[in-house]
């Protein structure tokens, strides 16, 4: 006799085998082994079996037979016992797609999630633990939270799903940590009181304690303004001076010294903000994604404090950090948003020493980016405030009580972002199908979006405290934080991809050009007039965003090849176009990109951020400073992306190259260790520097360098 077992091998029967399971059941069930009654009834099967002719015989039948003949001699504990057995044997033999999955973030070949996030070190248990628990909250989200329509389209690509690995959470995205209420109005932090600190050097420490605590409690970036930070400069500087008086000092000594401990102070604190943001680990498995917002002017009681803070942040940075091999490199954290203004940006202007300082820096390290406070009031107002994170940004929003804008302690709900080259390859040229497809697609999007805003509705604020109580966003007093859902005080964003790739699709035309362009600013002012549409009916702040798609730039890639197979310029590399840029291989210079992509910057307010791509500009701070200038008059937020990278085998510091495999190595000596590389690139607004999925690092080297020291021909007249 043969016996089937559940995975369909065949084994020849073996009696012993029954008689040894009902011994362990009966060991485990009542306690009381009788070996008579196992040898009976094992003699009982086998007999049954062989009478009964059958050559083949099912596992389960021969299970359901041991069951019956302990029932039938009142073995009821040890049936019991043997039926728990068949349970856990049976759950144990169960291999799912996502046991597949949790292994191969062990064993290092999920390199789906593996590559997700380039700031996250795979390698690291602590890493492995937040993907894993992200393998299992896709898992869950899949099965019992997002309808059939919504998963199918994500799948497949025609929208994505943003942050899906923590959807079974209810927490939100990212935010605008209110730092100045914290600082003066103290937090808790682990049930822990934290007052109003005495020092600068202390505001620094509580600061990053806040930022580690609000990264625990959201999955997205978070941005701080350094200025909130200038009022304990005073209050450290008040503290020298008043010590060197009252040891009997002349007023100018004082002022002499104080100053001198101040300057070490500022040094230590700004040092200490570094060193903490790129050290810890938070519970995502990653350092804290912050930036640091840079504007001279926000607080104009301590505009010289606040200067004196950037001035060493940015000196700092320049220098960059140690590696493990003692080698000076670009830390990615924080992101720094650098204000230029008025009083920064002309030669004979206050602080233009800070922005000579600031060019630089970017020149060295690609930081920082820059945000124009001249386009920004243009559009908002006279109001200058940050992105959240990487690129997030506000809808205006103001007070009732004072009614004054309001910016920190707010925060996103979500996104979800639609693929618009599926759209146009799905229209077929036929630009009336593309915007019937467009409406459906919009719509799937927005069932979407509002399954992320009711994912956040009626949360406990005892799920993030330093959110929801202790002043990171807010201080409330209610159970649950659903008036922050409504009234534009949080936004929730519609992101987009591709935008190059459906006008290539539709057209046949890049949309740098006349016909290309209308064609794709009407494609986004459609994005935006839907976001206002659901705004006014939901009253939920519905926004459109620039999606970065680090990963998803990847899954869209192959989705697309997929269902359209390889058309030239649309779908015949691993990536797709981030948002409304130009093509990363569309030659074209600095100045006109800039210009190019601003227009879209102002539908895009929900979400925006360019770039210009150069060579190490480090011995050509000129050309920064008129770029930064060029920016500064013609574009709200940019950044340059230049090249630094180090290898430890052989010391040279430069640009890595890519093979034709897209592997990276030394030009120098050759090296392929990753583990001895430090490559940093702008990944989509961040830097990153644990590499990139094959999409993404496809994407980087098509990239075309914009500036590279060779003269440059300038379509475009620069505006005084």
């Amino acid at each position: 006799m043969k016996v089937i077992k559940r995975n369909g091998t065949v084994v020849d029967f073996d009696n012993e085998k029954i008689r040894t399971a009902i011994l362990k059941a009966m060991k485990y069930g009542s306690g009381i082994v009788k070996p008579s009654i196992a040898d009976s009834i094992a003699s009982e099967i086998y007999t049954e079996l062989h009478d009964s002719n059958e050559d083949n015989i099912p596992i389960s039948k021969i299970e359901e037979l041991v069951f019956n003949k302990l029932i039938t001699k009142k073995q009821k504990l040890t049936a019991r016992a043997y039926e728990g057995y068949r349970s856990v044997q049976e759950f144990k033999r169960t291999y799912t797609a996502l046991d597949k999955d949790i292994e191969g973030i062990i064993d290092g070949t999920n390199t789906e999630a593996i590559d997700e996030n380039s700031n996250k070190n795979a390698k690291i248990a602590s890493t492995q633990r937040d993907l894993m628990a992200g393998e299992y909250s896709k898992d869950y989200s899949r099965r019992h939270l997002l309808p059939s329509n919504v998963l199918q389209a994500h799948d497949e690509g025609i929208i994505h799903m943003h942050d899906l690995d923590y959807f079974a959470q209810h927490i939100p995205n990212c935010c605008l940590v209110n730092m100045k209420d914290i600082l003066n109005n103290g937090t808790v932090i682990n049930r822990k009181m934290i007052e109003k600190p005495k020092s600068f050097r202390t505001a620094c420490t509580v600061a990053t304690q806040v930022v580690q605590q609000i990264a625990n409690g959201q999955y997205g970036g978070q941005t701080f303004s350094i200025a909130h930070l200038a009022p304990f400069v005073r209050i450290s500087y008040d503290k020298y001076y008043d010590k060197y008086i009252n040891r009997g000092m002349s007023k100018e000594d004082a002022k002499k010294f104080a100053d001198e401990d101040l300057k070490q102070e500022i040094k230590d604190g700004i040092q200490t903000i570094q060193y903490q943001i790129n050290t810890f680990a938070t519970s995502n498995g990653q350092a804290p994604f912050l930036s640091i917002f840079m504007y001279i002017s926000e607080e104009p009681e301590y505009e010289k404090e606040t200067a004196l803070l950037i001035e060493e942040i940015l000196r700092q940075r320049i220098i960059g950090m140690k590696n493990e091999a003692g080698a000076y490199i670009t830390p990615a954290f924080p992101k720094l948003l650098y204000v230029t203004d008025e009083n920064n940006i002309h030669e004979d202007s206050e602080y233009y020493y800070l922005t000579k300082l600031a060019a630089e820096c970017v020149s060295k390290r690609m930081l920082p980016d820059f945000i124009s406070a001249k386009k920004m009031k243009e559009q908002y107002d006279g109001e200058v405030f940050p992105c959240m994170g990487c690129r997030s940004f506000l809808l205006p929003y103001k007070d009732p009580e004072t009614k004054k804008y309001q910016w920190y302690g707010r925060f996103n709900q979500g996104v979800v972002t639609i693929n618009l080259v599926d759209v146009g390859l799905s229209a077929n040229k036929d630009i009336n199908d593309f915007w019937k497809i467009f409406d459906e697609r919009l719509e799937l999007c927005h069932q979407a979006l509002q399954l992320r805003h009711e994912r956040l509705m009626n949360t406990s604020v005892e799920i993030s405290p330093i959110h929801w109580k202790y002043g990171g966003i807010s201080r409330l007093k209610t159970t649950n934080f659903n008036d922050l859902l409504f009234n534009d005080y949080s936004s929730i964003s519609l992101g987009y991809a591709g935008l190059y790739e459906c006008v290539m699709a539709l057209i046949g035309e890049s949309h740098t050009t006349e016909k290309g362009h209308a064609l794709a600013v009407q494609i986004m002012q459609h994005m935006k007039d839907k976001c206002e549409e659901w705004r006014t009916k939901e009253n939920i702040g519905y926004s459109l965003y620039g999606s970065p798609i680090e990963s998803t730039t990847y899954k869209f890639a192959r989705c697309l090849k997929k269902r359209f197979g390889i058309i030239k310029d649309i779908t015949d590399h691993d990536y797709v176009t981030n948002s409304y840029h130009v093509s990363v291989r569309e030659e074209i210079n600095a100045y006109d990109k800039l210009k190019f992509e601003s227009e879209f910057q102002n539908i895009s307010s929900g979400g925006c951020i360019s770039y210009i791509e150069t060579c190490n500009l480090s011995q050509n701070v000129d050309v920064v400073l008129d770029i930064i200038k060029y920016m500064y008059d013609n574009i709200r937020y940019a950044e340059l992306n230049g090249k630094f990278d180090y290898c430890q085998e052989c010391g040279f510091s430069g640009e890595m190259q890519l093979d034709d495999n897209n592997e990276w190595y030394c030009p120098n000596c050759g090296n392929r260790n990753k583990n001895k590389l430090n490559v940093c690139r702008r990944t989509c607004g961040y830097l990153g520097d644990n590499f990139w999925n094959t999409g993404r690092t496809a994407e980087i080297k098509d990239r075309y360098v914009h500036i590279d020291n060779k003269p440059m021909q300038i379509s475009i007249t620069m505006e005084n």
